[in-house]
């Protein structure tokens, strides 16, 4: 028997990768800046925690929103939609004759198909929001939903890079093993990712590797160049 491997929960896919990418990059810029401004773990602690907590809200609130909207967009469709079936419908069967014309069939079986369709309103609507607007029913929870896997995908990112600074003192010391702890998860999740999404693995973890370390070393040498002055 033959079986479909096919990708499910893309959008939770998508929430995770947009929290643990973001949480594993600007918590370690974070750290790594301020290890280049002070020596001190528990400042570099405090201030991440406070970041993690504060960007874990704002990504889950931004989640949580887009959400909304998505939701609030697939209602406004779903009225427009039932309000032109009922006055032109006509116009409506014309649009499901021109669907599966681009399917290539005849011209008669378009319209039978049309008028078959139109006896039951409730499937046609269905029908015109998924093949003429390419739009699925958001999940009722789907905003709350995303919004706790944004938020809780960025304190997780977040901590892995902040970790070393809570067992050792020197925030310089600390650095050195933040760095290799968060460049290596940066370099997993980046081959993990583009496995998940069908992407070149290697190049893919290669360029979330940099992309952090480039982040980091930004704000390491800002911090240094400001505390010259």
């Amino acid at each position: 028997m033959h079986h479909e491997q096919h990708l499910k929960s893309s959008d939770t896919i998508r929430d995770i990768v947009i929290g643990m990418s973001d949480g594993l990059t600007v918590p370690f810029a974070l750290a790594a800046g301020l290890s280049g401004a002070v020596n001190a773990s528990g400042i570099v602690v405090t201030a991440g925690l406070a970041e993690i907590v504060a960007g874990s809200i704002a990504m889950g609130l931004g989640g949580f929103l887009a959400g909304k909207t998505e939701m609030d967009h697939y209602r406004s469709e779903l009225k427009r939609e039932y309000e032109e079936v009922e006055k032109v419908p006509e116009v409506e069967k014309k649009e499901v004759m021109e669907i599966f014309a681009d399917f290539g069939l005849s011209e008669p079986l378009q319209q039978q198909i049309a008028d078959e369709m139109a006896r039951d309103k409730d499937k046609w609507v269905d029908f015109m929001m998924r093949y003429e607007l390419g739009l699925e029913e958001p999940h009722p929870n789907a905003a709350t939903k995303s919004a706790a896997t944004i938020g809780l995908s960025y304190a997780i990112g977040g901590i892995i890079p902040l970790s070393p600074y809570f067992f050792i003192s020197s925030a310089n010391t600390a650095l050195g093993y933040s760095c290799i702890i968060g460049l290596l998860c940066l370099f997993i999740f980046g081959y993990l990712k583009s496995k998940v999404t069908g992407q070149p693995v290697w190049s893919g973890a290669i360029k979330v590797a940099i992309t952090g370390a480039l982040a980091a070393g930004a704000a390491f040498g800002i911090a240094k160049l400001i505390g010259a002055h």
